[in-house]
């Protein structure tokens, strides 16, 4: 039955991948030749590092686990399963930075994210939300601190010493120009709510994380452009998330829909073949826009589920109705996707099932996302319908497996390409 689903699941990707390049006029072909060249050369010199071997030999003796030891000294090759979530490397480097997205396409990721939002004066750079320059940046200690809507203000402290009010800030990519913004270096992502100066504030990364590759000459922040043209030289994919601006629109004249459409129009300037581009939004308008607008690119948009618990996910009727609005692809966070049978075996849910009975492409983000498995996986969020059957750190590799293979996510959105890649490689999946 396995081999079948492995098949079966194989089959469907790689008609997908046909699907890519069927009718393609002159300026596709010259695209998808060019991206065949690049694929080739880069799928060479994929590395992964040894956390995908750490995980593996965590696992507990399975038939998965000596499927994925067998193939420890195989050659790796860059695979669409792996999508790499704000660039693929999150877990070491600033997210959206050149640096991030380098270390994931290095690491295998076939498609890579950038999250797009805009500037003052209108131009579109990759940062995952326009308020999170003060937890993603450095500005807090530079001269444009002073444009943030909201300035550094320090945490409080009762007499006892009790913190009574958190420290902090937002800054938006809104308050500053494209060239300001260029001036400012990358930071891994977090805060300190203790902090009484802006130096504390922004030395706030997470203990599963590392500042080591986040020094002061490194952190280069990209604008949609450059993320373009740096994942177009490895030829690989790309998956754009137009991100809900925190300002109101219209804003200096742009209004939401021509923000849509600004996106668009970047990968139409690159020459850039919409079968190779995958536009994202939580935003259900932003997605109708596209496939009333831009169809080519609207057939395989990709509308991301906002549920924070199992209760919030949409039922069977809402994907139906999905379908019938032209949406071909979902993405819910992977809790939506996954539950635990009897015996604690982590197994398919309903969502997930009705998703493909609606038919619906899946995606799910987002691997690598959490600290150490092993220690509260009730606390994580994207575990918490599944925390029963997660006891150690290989045990991301049993659900990756039924993702993948029993669920038949078409991707997945990681922190950390290089898991995703072995995994997608030892399983035979492009």
């Amino acid at each position: 039955m396995r081999q079948r689903v492995i098949i079966g699941i194989f089959a469907a990707v790689i008609s997908g991948s046909v699907a890519l390049v069927a009718g393609a006029g002159p300026d596709d072909k010259q695209d998808k030749n060019s991206h065949d060249k690049k694929q080739d050369r880069h799928q060479s010199v994929v590395q992964i590092g040894p956390r995908p071997f750490f995980l593996v030999n965590d696992m507990e003796d399975s038939r998965l686990k000596r499927e994925l030891l067998s193939c420890a000294e195989d050659p790796l090759r860059t695979t669409d399963f792996t999508i790499g979530h704000r660039g693929g490397a999150t877990l070491q480097f600033p997210e959206e930075t050149r640096e991030d997205f380098e270390a994931g396409i290095r690491m295998g990721a076939g498609i890579v994210e950038c999250d797009v939002t805009f500037t003052k004066d209108l131009e579109l750079v990759c940062r995952h939300a326009q308020n999170d320059l003060h937890t993603t940046t450095n500005i807090l200690v530079t001269r444009l601190a002073a444009k943030c809507t909201q300035p550094f203000t320090p945490a409080l402290f009762d007499a006892s010493g009790h913190r009574i009010a958190d420290a902090a800030a937002e800054c938006r990519t809104s308050d500053i120009t494209l060239a300001e913004f260029k001036t400012l270096t990358g930071k891994m992502d977090g805060f300190n709510p203790n902090a009484r100066t802006p130096q504390e504030y922004i030395a706030g990364t997470p203990n599963f994380r590392t500042d080591l590759y986040a020094g002061p000459t490194s952190g280069h922040l990209l604008t949609h452009k450059e993320s373009i043209a740096l994942i177009n030289k490895h030829g690989l994919k790309f998956t754009p998330e137009l991100k809900s601006p925190s300002v109101t629109m219209p804003f200096n004249g742009l209004t939401q829909e021509a923000f849509a459409q600004k996106m668009i129009d970047e990968y139409k300037a690159a020459g850039i073949s919409p079968r190779r581009v995958f536009a994202q939004s939580f935003d259900e308008r932003d997605i109708l826009y596209w496939i009333n607008h831009e169809p080519a690119f609207g057939k395989q948009a990709v509308f991301l589920d906002d549920a924070n618990v199992v209760s919030e996910l949409p039922s069977f009727a809402d994907l139906v109705g999905y379908k019938q609005l032209g949406i071909n692809i979902v993405a819910p966070p992977t809790f939506a996707l996954v539950t635990v049978n009897s015996n604690n075996r982590i197994v398919p849910s309903e969502y997930a099932r009705n998703a493909k009975a609606a038919g619906l492409d899946i995606i799910t983000w987002t691997l690598e996302r959490s600290g150490i498995l092993a220690v509260r996986p009730d606390e994580e969020f994207y575990y918490q319908s599944v925390s029963p059957a997660i006891k150690r750190e290989g045990d991301v590799f049993k659900l990756l497996d039924v993702l993948a293979l029993d669920v038949g996510i078409r991707g997945i959105f990681t922190d950390w390409a290089a898991t995703v890649t072995y995994y997608a490689n030892c399983i035979g999946l492009n």
